[in-house]
């Protein structure tokens, strides 16, 4: 093998360890970078979106009061079958300091509509189009439900469907005294 022949193979092989040092360097970094996550007990962020009706909600206007924040998309079948349930104990507290906001993610104005009026939901109905609100509160599966109280502190996470009991139960354990 010529001389030239091995510096061409020694530098491919450098090359080579750099880039794949570079890869697993980079891939190292991504799977243990520490990553906020809303827990239970953290101030819950604060956020301003629009509802349906074209009416401003941002969190610090609810101060004093609790927010039951439901996270939700049209095509989520547990999210369809918890919507009642939410709308009818909403009704049951909304006189008494507790707001429902429903913050659907990233879907047309035209769906959300259409799904808002098919389940009758009588409280804000807001789209999280850029998806900031939804990572702010570390969401991943629909429906998750973040419950915050009157001091604007996270008290719970629900990331399953819940029962129209549970509803009421979470609603009452908001409300502010």
């Amino acid at each position: 093998m010529s001389d030239k022949k091995k510096k061409r193979t020694l530098i491919r092989t450098v090359l080579l360890l750099i880039m794949v040092s570079a890869i697993g360097y980079t891939i190292f970094s991504s799977a243990t970078a520490e990553k906020n996550v809303l827990r239970v007990g953290d101030k819950a962020p604060e956020f301003a979106l629009t509802d349906l009706d074209g009416n401003e909600h941002r969190l610090s206007e609810y101060r004093g009061e609790g927010v039951f924040l439901n996270f939700w998309g049209t095509w989520c079948k547990p999210c369809a079958r918890e919507m009642p349930a939410i709308n009818s104990q909403y009704e049951v507290f909304k006189d008494q300091g507790v707001n429902v906001l429903a913050v659907n993610i990233d879907q047309s104005e035209f769906e959300v509509q259409s799904y808002a009026d098919r389940y009758g939901m009588t409280f804000p109905v807001a789209i999280d189009e850029s998806k900031s609100v939804m990572e702010a509160y570390s969401v991943v599966p629909l429906p998750t439900t973040v419950l915050i109280n009157s001091e604007g502190i996270v008290t719970d996470i629900i990331t399953r469907e819940m029962t129209e009991e549970e509803i009421a139960g979470f609603m009452e354990s908001i409300k502010p005294e």
